[in-house]
């Protein structure tokens, strides 16, 4: 059976385990009830997720051109404290970013590969977990705009680290922590004007993953480079597809790509 179509990141479903869903035009696959079998993925073109065209993506799922057009690529999205619909003002598109920034924002620690701290738009928690690979996360705050939540990050990193180690998280070389004490612990450095949306009380998520056998020493498939792979699939974690022979494909990295997936 083979599938074909353009890669955009997993969707997922909070269950014992995630489930994921690898969601093409007119075709979706269980990634779950793909482990243990072969799989081949082969690169066909690029297909930028904006204009449609086969041009070399650049990042993002976008082409070099649509990158630094697009809202969806603004800088705020990976710096949330540059957001400015709050005041009125335009970056890209004032009615996009409208949508997209004002909006309740959560402010999160989140364990992956070690305790980091993140933001994410209400509506997209456990999602955002989830694609991170965080086997435990907690809610730290709750505001109303995404600059807030931003402002909020920025003050945090001094404290706890902002970027996950894929590597590690990968490996499975984690340790379970205490995230109730960190964020108490990390309580006095929320500034000012996001200390009344801080979380009181709540209580750590737990997420596990389907995977069957974690990497050693996990090699990342460049498929426009190799242009072909096969391998038995062995686990889904975060965004990584895992392969007995440890190599691991990271979808969101590869985002506008089309590609052919056959179940050999």
């Amino acid at each position: 059976m083979t599938y074909q179509g353009v890669l955009t990141k997993m969707e997922t479903e909070f269950a014992n385990p995630i489930q994921y869903y690898l969601v093409f035009k007119n075709d979706f696959l269980n990634m779950n009830q793909l482990l243990n079998k072969s799989i081949t993925i082969q690169f066909v073109k690029y297909q930028c997720l904006n204009c449609g065209l086969d041009k070399p993506i650049y990042r993002q799922g976008f082409d070099k051109q649509c990158f630094y057009e697009v809202p969806q690529a603004a800088d705020w999205i990976m710096r949330p404290e540059l957001s400015t619909a709050h005041l009125g003002k335009e970056d890209r598109d004032i009615e996009f970013e409208k949508r997209a920034q004002l909006q309740p924002h959560i402010v999160y620690l989140a364990n992956s590969s070690n305790v980091k701290v993140g933001v994410t738009r209400k509506s997209q928690v456990p999602t955002r977990w989830i694609d991170q690979g965080a086997h435990e996360a907690i809610e730290i705050v709750e505001v109303p705009n995404r600059y807030l939540a931003g402002i909020t990050e920025v003050a945090l990193k001094d404290y706890v680290a902002d970027k996950t180690n894929w590597r590690k998280m990968l490996k499975n070389h984690i340790e379970d922590e205490n995230l109730i004490e960190w964020r108490e612990r990390l309580k006095q450095y929320i500034p000012d004007e996001a200390k009344d949306y801080f979380i009181e009380t709540n209580t750590e998520t737990n997420l596990e993953f389907p995977v069957h056998k974690y990497p050693e020493k996990p090699k990342s498939l460049n498929i426009v480079k190799q242009q072909q792979y096969s391998g038995k699939l062995v686990g889904v974690k975060g965004q990584y597809l895992i392969f007995e022979d440890e190599t691991v494909f990271n979808i969101r990295a590869n985002e506008g790509l089309v590609v052919s997936i056959s179940i050999n």
